[in-house]
């Protein structure tokens, strides 16, 4: 797909971040993967990222990215899959800074040329965090995108905040990377922190045919409505968020409702998914995978228990809390 076609099949839409389901073995549980692809396949979204953080896409091996991008390739007929390119966490990087960017370059040129290979209709660009402390740092994040480009789909750029792995990219740098060729948009993950949200809507609102897109899924309506025009539909035009990976209706309710300009039904389902939001979304943060994974097994997705082989250690009493909540979210 070309980048126009892209925009404009996720405006408006949810684009849900997708887990991959494991089993207590550690290898991925194939059977709640194919069950998943066929459940998500009929949800009202406008597609699906797939190797992005909510899939641990660079913890990966290359013959388990291959596998989830063929269940997704095949099952997602006619709706866009952006694929989360970046480094792989397997590769070794030099210490020595004058190599150290050509390792990162090829690397993510080979992920970024794979995920084409395979189907991907557009890629979503891991931060460089290994480029970061160069001291010709934003030259070399850059050209970075600039490799991720040359695959030839679409781009979609990442602000990813730090503690998860991201880059606090400099205004500056912010309007370079989506100014590039090739780049339609950019999604914004801050996980709590509206202000530094304003500040790059004020750097990227006024650029045309840049799409902004919102990864936040704790001020999930907020982010969809804040801009210059506050209340009337500014803000971001699509939502690639992990919270839309279980009970997907509900964030593709809310983007309808947001195009609509329904505001009491989109005040509604703004209340019912940040409490839903709180339940999954919460210290430790990088649980949330987890959390999700049993939303979905809440919600009758999943007839079993999936796990995330990365979750940190959670309190015991978490998985019924987001059984709850499911609960809670589905009898409104």
């Amino acid at each position: 797909m070309v980048g126009q076609a892209v925009s404009d099949l996720i405006c408006d839409r949810v684009v849900p971040a997708v887990p991959v389901p494991f089993g207590g073995d550690g290898e991925i549980d194939t059977q709640l993967q194919d069950s998943y692809v066929a459940w998500m396949a009929e949800q009202p979204i406008g597609g699906v990222a797939i190797w992005a953080h909510t899939g641990r896409g660079m913890k990966l091996t290359d013959d388990q990215r291959e596998s989830v991008m063929r269940a997704w390739r095949s099952g997602l007929a006619g709706k866009p899959l952006v694929c989360g390119v970046g480094v792989p966490e397997s590769i070794a990087l030099p210490s020595a800074a004058s190599s150290l960017t050509d390792v990162v370059l090829r690397a993510v040129t080979d992920v970024a040329e794979g995920a084409v290979r395979n189907g991907a209709d557009a890629v979503l660009a891991h931060p460089p965090k290994a480029l970061a402390a160069l001291p010709d740092a934003e030259e070399r994040m850059l050209d970075y995108h600039r490799a991720i480009c040359s695959s030839g789909v679409p781009v979609i750029a990442f602000f990813l905040y730090e503690a998860a792995g991201g880059v606090s990219y400099s205004p500056r740098l912010i309007e370079r990377i989506v100014e590039l060729d090739g780049v339609i948009g950019i999604k914004v993950a801050t996980l709590d922190s509206i202000m530094t949200y304003q500040d790059i809507i004020a750097v990227v609102e006024g650029i045309p045919g840049v799409l902004l897109i919102t990864g936040e899924d704790r001020f999930l309506g907020y982010s969809l409505t804040v801009g210059s025009g506050a209340g009337t539909g500014a803000g971001a035009r699509s939502a690639l968020i992990g919270l839309g990976a279980a009970l997907t209706d509900c964030p593709a309710a809310l983007l309808e409702a947001r195009a609509c300009a329904a505001w009491d039904r989109f005040q509604e389902l703004t209340s019912v998914l940040d409490e839903f939001a709180r339940a999954t979304f919460r210290a430790p943060m990088e649980g949330y995978v987890q959390r999700m994974l049993w939303a979905l097994e809440a919600d009758g997705v999943f007839p079993r228990e999936a796990f995330d082989p990365w979750c940190p250690s959670l309190a015991s009493d978490e998985r019924d809390r987001v059984f709850a909540a499911v609960r809670a979210l589905r009898s409104r």
